[in-house]
């Protein structure tokens, strides 16, 4: 797959249209917004926060950064949505009176859907492991990132009517050892073994392919799609 299909991405257009500002880029950024903002409500938490004030943070947060006035500390030169969100949430923590403003405007952000019932146990479930702020960070937005890529993959498994293949190939994506055997799974599908090591290909080359995809729409260049994908790798060890 060629870079030139990442030439265009919601965090070009976000970074493109700085404080100016356009319905392209709100919607590009919204859509960031939306998809990685338990990170944001993690860090968070990592400070210390009860899930309550978590929270009204992240919501206020958010509804700070859309309303562009965080963009005033953007630098063009990071090219990495990831990098600008946490140090914008770094200096939204830190500033107490633009905190205190952005909660006194109270209120939800309607246009994002934020999944607060899920939030604290998914949370609480990696609570105790000694990361810090910035580690739990990285490391849920690396486990978004591959949720959100699994999910975009069993969507098209499931338009094309191959929903019960993609239940069982899915698990060897995530290793050999969670993988159903080749046998087992064959006769699941009713196929031989060797099309289904076949489709199991077809389907971790798919799998990278959007992976790349995704990690591509939150990086202004395309060239840095694999040192982020490292980046993120390496927030597992």
């Amino acid at each position: 797959m060629s870079d030139g299909r990442f030439a265009t991405t919601r965090w070009t257009l976000v970074m493109n249209a700085g404080l100016h500002g356009s319905a392209e880029a709100e919607t590009a950024l919204a859509a960031l917004c939306e998809t990685y903002w338990f990170p944001i409500y993690s860090f968070i938490r990592r400070h210390g926060r009860s899930k309550e004030d978590a929270e009204d943070l992240t919501q206020a947060f958010f509804a700070a950064l859309l309303d562009r006035r965080a963009f005033g500390q953007l630098d063009q030169e990071q090219g990495k949505f990831r990098g600008f969100l946490l140090a914008t949430v770094k200096n939204f923590l830190s500033n107490a009176r633009d905190r205190e403003r952005a909660l006194k405007r109270g209120g939800g952000i309607a246009h994002l859907s934020l999944d607060w019932e899920s939030a604290d146990s998914r949370f609480a479930i990696a609570c105790g492991d000694g990361r810090t702020p910035d580690e739990e960070f990285d490391r849920e937005w690396a486990l978004t990132l591959l949720a959100r890529v699994l999910s975009l993959l069993e969507d098209e498994f499931s338009h094309s009517g191959r929903a019960e293949e993609f239940g069982v190939l899915k698990g060897h994506l995530t290793g050999k050892e969670a993988g159903m055997p080749y046998e087992d799974a064959a006769r699941l599908l009713d196929m031989e073994a060797g099309a289904v090591r076949v489709r199991v290909h077809r389907l971790r080359k798919r799998y990278r392919e959007l992976l790349k995809q995704e990690i591509s729409s939150t990086l202004v260049h395309p060239a840095m799609v694999e040192e982020e994908l490292s980046a993120l790798m390496g927030a597992f060890r």
